[in-house]
């Protein structure tokens, strides 16, 4: 839809509201689920818009998402009064969107922690202070309580907090170390899916060549941004996709069809974790091995 004179210089969360006739809260839901576009591009809640703006909202839930407490099991790397750290297992989704409403890292951090969990991002996603993807792995720090959230979240535009991922590429890169730096918005046609788009929002990586292999590659990958899919669509934007993901062009060698028993999407691991405690300042420095499958695959390679 297009913005017209009368909602001009009205906040997005509102505008969505109003049109949809949900409430606020939900708008802001859908807007945080990446549901919400302007001109083809993900905006903030806060985006003051224009008149001539096009407005998309691609889904509609029938009711208002909630999250309940689920006694799910959580691999708990660090917890004090402030913060949680958890090593986030593949094929877990971070907090409730459409159509994972329940079984999510949120759901069972609600269980476990009773409530103490900030309260900053409402309802769906407390405590969530980034995420990353369903079918990748690894550690993430979660705000237990507002004060927590408002200096991760800081650090985090800031690029304060170092996130170092580890993933198996297919093929040989020109460069055993270098950055991608293109940015990224929502694919024009396939809306699930991200990409690399002129005028889309920054996105850096920082890539290093740990080892090579006959035609696959271990990589280590440093975000200076965190926008969705990023290292994902990095990857396969310089011809290198991620094995196993079957979104962005991986999962179609002879060796990933003949291993497909050891992927459960792409070989993405969240696999260090780096920042300053939010109430004494110390720096925090974690670390999470590869999953399993990950090592057998490279175990696997290895052998060649």
């Amino acid at each position: 839809m297009i913005v017209t004179a009368e909602h001009e210089k009205k906040r997005l969360d509102v505008f969505v509201s109003e049109v949809s006739s949900v409430s606020r809260s939900h708008a802001q839901v859908l807007i945080d689920n990446e549901l919400v576009s302007v001109n083809g591009k993900l905006q903030a809640k806060n985006y003051r818009l224009k008149a001539g703006d096009e407005v998309e909202i691609e889904a509609m839930p029938l009711s208002e998402l909630s999250a309940e407490a689920e006694n799910i099991p959580l691999d708990i790397v660090y917890e004090d009064d402030d913060i949680i750290v958890i090593n986030k297992p593949s094929g877990m989704v971070v907090h409730p969107a459409v159509g994972n409403e329940s079984g999510t890292l949120v759901n069972a951090l609600m269980y476990h922690c009773k409530g103490s969990l900030s309260g900053i991002n409402g309802v769906i996603r407390p405590g969530i202070v980034h995420r990353i993807d369903k079918q990748t792995s690894g550690l993430l720090v979660v705000a237990k309580t507002d004060d927590a959230h408002i200096f991760l979240s800081s650090l985090l535009k800031e690029h304060g907090i170092k996130r170092v991922y580890y993933a198996i590429l297919t093929g040989h890169l020109k460069s055993t170390q270098g950055t991608v730096n293109a940015p990224i918005a929502r694919h024009s046609i396939d809306r699930k899916r991200m990409a690399v788009v002129e005028g889309g929002r920054s996105a850096i990586t920082h890539y290093q060549v740990l080892r090579e292999y006959p035609s696959f590659s271990l990589a280590k990958m440093e975000l200076e941004t965190g926008r969705t899919h990023q290292i994902r669509v990095h990857m396969s934007y310089i011809g290198h996709p991620i094995v196993g993901d079957l979104v962005y062009g991986g999962g179609k060698t002879p060796f990933e069809k003949a291993h497909a028993r050891l992927l459960d999407g792409q070989c993405l691991h969240a696999g260090e974790l780096s920042f300053p405690h939010p109430r004494t300042k110390e720096i925090m420095h974690f670390e999470s091995p590869l999953p399993d499958n990950f090592k057998a695959l490279l175990h696997i390679l290895e052998e060649l």
